[in-house]
Parts: structure tokens; sequence; C-alpha cells
């Protein structure tokens, strides 16, 4: 399987795993995971907010990843756009949890930058 296939799992994986660090407090509920003031601040919510964009993130970036391979984008270029979406994704977590919005945003925007260019791909090879 190729590399660009692999990075829809991971992609697919990030929202739950930019939102585990809060679960491990006493005071989260497994038995209320969205218990709405559990995630009402801090790290809670910031953590939570990464998930939410990440799931927001994932259909777009899947679809491109799929019609990049599909309709003949350059495979090199899919490849390095894949692993950018990746790697700005990975940074946009981490600015989350450490609250940092201003490079958050640009992160974000490279990002998108990225599924538009490999949805885009075949019609520039």
């Amino acid at each position: 399987m190729s590399f660009p296939l692999w990075t829809i799992l991971i992609a697919g994986l990030m929202p739950w795993l930019s939102v585990l660090p809060a679960k491990f407090s006493r005071k989260f509920d497994n038995s209320n995971p969205r218990d709405p003031e559990y995630w009402k601040e801090g790290f809670r919510l910031r953590a939570r907010s990464a998930e939410i964009n990440g799931l927001e993130a994932f259909p777009l970036y899947a679809v491109s990843v799929l019609v990049a391979l599909a309709y003949g984008g350059d495979p090199d270029w899919i490849e390095r756009l894949c692993g950018l979406f990746i790697a700005m994704r990975v940074l946009y977590v981490a600015c989350y949890w450490l609250n940092r919005a201003t490079l958050r945003s640009l992160v974000w925007f490279v990002g998108l930058i990225c599924a538009v260019a490999l949805f885009t791909s075949p019609a520039w090879s």
C-alpha cells in the first residue's frame, strides 16, 4: 500500500489521538465522555477543539488524496503533499495544546493548501 493511502489512515486517527491526553485526568468520567462541563476550559477545551477540527479536515483530505491518485497526479508531488499535510496536522495539534493561536491558524492554512493542491494535482500534472 502506498504512503498517501497510509496518510489517510493517520489523518483519520489523529483527531482521537489529539484529544487523548485530555482524558488522562481523574476528573474524566468515561460513563459521560461528552460532558460539556469537563471540556469547558483550558487544555481540555483546546484538545477537544483540535479533535473537532481534525474531524472537519479529514473528509477533504481523504477525498483529495483519492482524487489525486485516481486521476493521475504526479506520484512524487502527491507523496510530498501528503507528508506535508500530516506534518501540518501534527504541528496544528501541538499549537492547540500549547495555546499558540496565530501559529495554529497559519499551520491550518498550509494544511488546507495541501489538500487543495492534492485535489487539483491531476489538472497540472
